[in-house]
């Protein structure tokens, strides 16, 4: 069995931005016209949104989109991305295609090191080709590449993957590549969920050290851990099967199949789940939460990660004990935890615990035990 390290990570951030009150304009003035229609019907008026409201109820005050005019375009509201042909990068493996050479000059390796990608996030463009594939044509890795998911704890649950993979020496080198276009897939018009996501893509190279080699500034993944439990609290229910549940199988109604979750209940559910993973996956090693230097925790509710904290510590910790990057960003699904580590690890020390951790649709929550080394 192999030592195991994540010697490379890459984030791709999208340059555009959008606010909270550029997002609550638009909504409301969706708002607006749909009253003024519904007028009369007896129907129940739609509710505004308010930046307030969504800075309380997650702590989020902008995200990063791929494409933010057909967003905020009240007679659209979502991203317009021109198809490609089928001969072309898709827009998906070109976004994890950024992330993926950072993480590899951050490894120092050329693509042709890699011998397994591992294409793991929240929503895939398309079923087949898969996008690893795609990327790995266009990277020059070699080997094989597959597509897989997990919701919000993708990213995760494909390190999982490569992790014992690497240690078991039937890869060598993995990447893993989580390119999150959620908005692509968000209901815009939904009042309960229009504000939470962002764009982004991340990568991490997995390899194999022999004996006591030690690789400084990087990290050694001393275990994963993953866990689900089925809810329909976080749900959606576009897919191949959609348009057969129709009277016109050739018009595909969207409402009530994009991203839908019962707020209140995923926040507390998920808040003593991820309580309860943390604390039990840290024992099983001989560790408390205070025997652990920075946790880098899923990035989708700002007094979530704090609850669950608070439980674990018995007191509230701060940004320098579990970084969050929720607040310009959004909720960035499998992606976020990772960007929380990438930007915060500089200042650990050899011998540092560090942990992992990600929680979502499912439900499901993925963890990483690292140590610096």
């Amino acid at each position: 069995m192999h030592r195991v390290i994540i010697s490379g990570i890459g984030v791709e951030i999208p340059e555009a931005s959008i606010t909270n009150d550029e997002l609550v304009e638009s909504f409301n003035a969706w708002v607006d016209a749909e009253n003024a229609r519904l007028a009369g019907t007896g129907a129940e008026p739609l509710q505004k949104s308010d930046s307030d409201f969504i800075v309380h109820a997650s702590g989020i005050r902008k995200r990063h989109v791929i494409e933010r005019t057909g967003i905020l375009d009240p007679k659209r509201m979502a991203p317009r991305l021109p198809a490609r042909p089928d001969d072309a990068l898709s827009v998906q493996a070109e976004f994890g295609i950024a992330a993926a050479r950072k993480a590899m000059a951050h490894a120092g390796i050329e693509p042709g090191d890699i011998d397994l990608v591992i294409c793991s996030c929240s929503h895939l463009q398309r079923p087949y080709p898969a996008i690893a594939i795609e990327m790995q044509q266009a990277l020059g890795t070699r080997g094989a590449a597959f597509d897989m998911g997990l919701g919000c704890s993708s990213a995760a649950a494909a390190l999982h993957m490569a992790v014992n993979l690497v240690r078991s020496g039937a890869q060598k080198k993995v990447l893993v590549v989580t390119p999150e276009i959620t908005t692509g897939h968000l209901n815009f018009r939904d009042r309960q969920t229009h504000f939470i996501f962002g764009d982004a893509a991340v990568s991490m190279v997995v390899e194999a050290v022999e004996g006591d080699d030690v690789r400084p500034g990087r990290f050694e993944v001393l275990d994963t851990r993953l866990w689900t439990q089925l809810s329909s609290n976080i749900r959606t229910n576009l897919g191949y099967l959609t348009r057969t549940a129709q009277d016109d199988p050739y018009m595909i109604d969207l409402e009530g199949n994009m991203i839908k979750q019962v707020g209140n209940k995923v926040f507390k559910e998920v808040t003593v789940a991820g309580h309860k993973f943390i604390v039990e996956f840290l024992a099983e090693h001989g560790l408390t939460p205070n025997g652990i230097r920075r946790f880098w925790l899923h990035q989708a509710n700002a007094r979530m990660n704090a609850m669950i904290l608070k439980l674990a510590f018995g007191h509230e910790v701060g940004h320098d004990r579990a970084p969050m990057v929720l607040e310009r960003l959004g909720n960035t699904a499998g992606a976020g935890a990772i960007i929380a580590l990438s930007e915060n690890h500089a200042d650990m020390k050899p011998g540092d615990f560090g942990l992992l951790c990600a929680f979502g649709a499912g439900y499901s929550i993925g963890g990483a035990l690292l140590r610096m080394c």
